[in-house]
């Protein structure tokens, strides 16, 4: 029996006319990446720029264009893979279609190998003011974010800080209208110090703080922080813990989840009811039957009942 080979997935995000098509054709031009690989392009938005495959670097590119989304499912995804007998995939997806249903979507073996977000740099803060929801939803989890028609006159550390506010960990590029690229060397030092004997989470860094344990757990290993949260006590927690945190908004008011971890305390039992304190807790990267693998678990050491926050609900800005 054969074995079954992951199909590559290279996907594209951003608006309309943020210059996904142009990159594409550029890449599929190149001989280095395309060199003999029969190739599915999946292309969820026609702009005024059209493919010229006659350019493309060998003649083993298959279009297949999607006009409504529901078109993007499973038994197409493959059915268009098999046809064409592809061994990748490039996506070029269309802006106003939320990420989550395609990843949803994509079969069994298929795996995103690298995820792009384009943008006009000249128009991009209009979008995030109007479709804020859309604008972190392509820039979460993108790999490498690129800024096109981008020119000095525009404020870098603007749009710097608008895609820190979705992740932390993409790379950053600038595109001059001459084809230059710079990129971003802006440094991100957390708002708290992690050497500190405690770390003080403020106030108003809860949420920074949550992804970067989320992201990075290791580095907080055996650490003590005190931070301003609620306690709740939940029937699936176990016993002897209790569930500490608060709600955090990611992009808009639809988005508000609530952020929170394990707490190990042997008086977790006294906790009633949904009440701020400020708790300080040592932190370790443990199994824990309430996350169903490792996690940070944060084990009590003292606190003090305190007021809620300005803002109950933090944020990245």
């Amino acid at each position: 029996m054969s074995e079954v080979k992951d199909i590559p997935v290279f996907l594209f995000t951003g608006f309309l006319e943020s210059g996904k098509t142009k990159f594409i054709q550029e890449t599929l031009e190149d001989k280095r990446f395309n060199s003999g690989e029969r190739t599915l392009l999946i292309v969820c938005e026609e702009g005024e720029e059209e493919y010229e495959p006659d350019q493309f670097a060998a003649p083993n590119v298959f279009i297949q264009v999607v006009e409504d989304q529901k078109e993007l499912n499973r038994a197409n995804l493959r059915k268009w893979l098999g046809d064409n007998r592809c061994e990748r995939v490039v996506i070029e997806y269309n802006g106003m279609w939320m990420l989550d249903e395609l990843y949803q979507a994509l079969p069994e073996f298929w795996m995103v190998y690298q995820e792009f977000f384009f943008a006009d740099a000249r128009t991009i803060e209009s979008y995030n003011a109007n479709m804020r929801n859309l604008v972190y939803d392509k820039l979460k989890s993108a790999e490498l974010v690129v800024f096109n028609r981008y020119n000095d006159s525009i404020d870098q550390m603007t749009l710097h800080k608008l895609v820190r506010g979705a992740s932390r960990r993409s790379d950053i590029a600038y595109e001059y209208a001459d084809g230059t690229v710079r990129y971003d060397e802006i440094e991100d030092p957390l708002p708290f110090d992690i050497n500190a004997p405690v770390i003080e989470i403020g106030d108003d860094d809860y949420a920074i703080w949550y992804r970067d344990v989320s992201e990075e757990p290791k580095k907080y290993e055996d650490k003590l922080v005190r931070f301003k949260c609620r306690y709740l006590k939940r029937k699936k927690v176990p016993e002897g813990s209790f569930i500490v945190g608060r709600h955090v908004m990611a992009c808009c008011a639809d988005d508000i989840q609530f952020a929170g971890l394990i707490c190990k305390w042997e008086n977790s039992d006294s906790i009633v009811g949904d009440s701020w304190h400020i708790l300080t807790a040592r932190m370790n990267y443990k199994f824990s039957r309430a996350y169903g693998r490792k996690g940070p678990v944060l084990t009590f050491v003292s606190d003090e009942e305190c007021q809620p926050p300005e803002n109950p609900v933090a944020s990245f800005y």
